[in-house]
């Protein structure tokens, strides 16, 4: 069966269909979710802000214009909703497990295979904990499956949608180089 577009969902949320608005929440719940943890928030003002952007979208069910574009109102409504929750605590709290990854199953690996799995992977994430907070944000929010489009990126981090690519690889390479220096 094909997938409905995001307008025949959103008219059908609009109307109580609970399987549309569980196919919505399915389809965007990862990229709410990295843009409010792209803005450093604690576990709980992130899940504040999830709720937040998805209220804010039953609120507006009926008012959504250009349904293709969802994953942009989405981001940007749930940037808003972050920089809401930072204003009203005046401070933004950093958090180590921005980056919580489900390891991959290991069944049959050689007994030093996963130890060294995860020093590389410790590794990796330190450095990237070292990047500026743009370079951290934006290869968060690429990293993401599936991929938002460039227009939700841009929404959500607040860029144009022309320097998305070029911040992406001057982002690879400093973190290439400080990889490349850590090895070194």
């Amino acid at each position: 069966m094909p997938e409905p577009d995001t307008g025949a969902l959103l008219e059908r949320a609009a109307a109580g269909d609970q399987q549309a608005w569980n196919a919505l929440v399915d389809a965007y719940s990862g990229l709410v979710w990295a843009v409010a943890r792209s803005h450093r928030l604690g576990s709980a003002d992130a899940a504040d802000v999830f709720q937040a952007t998805w209220l804010r979208l039953v609120e507006h069910l009926g008012a959504i214009r250009e349904p293709d574009r969802l994953g942009s109102w989405l981001a940007t409504t749930a940037r808003r909703e972050a920089l809401a929750v930072l204003r009203r605590a005046g401070r933004d709290l950093p958090v180590g497990d921005l980056t919580t990854l489900e390891p991959r199953d290991t069944v049959g690996d050689a007994p030093d295979h996963d130890l060294l799995r995860r020093e590389r992977d410790r590794a990796l994430w330190q450095a990237v904990r070292e990047l500026p907070a743009q370079c951290q944000a934006v290869l968060r929010l690429l990293l993401l499956d599936p991929p938002p489009s460039y227009a939700e990126v841009s929404a959500a981090l607040d860029i144009p949608i022309g320097s998305i690519g070029p911040t992406r690889a001057r982002c690879l390479d400093h973190l290439r180089r400080r990889l490349s220096s850590d090895a070194a």
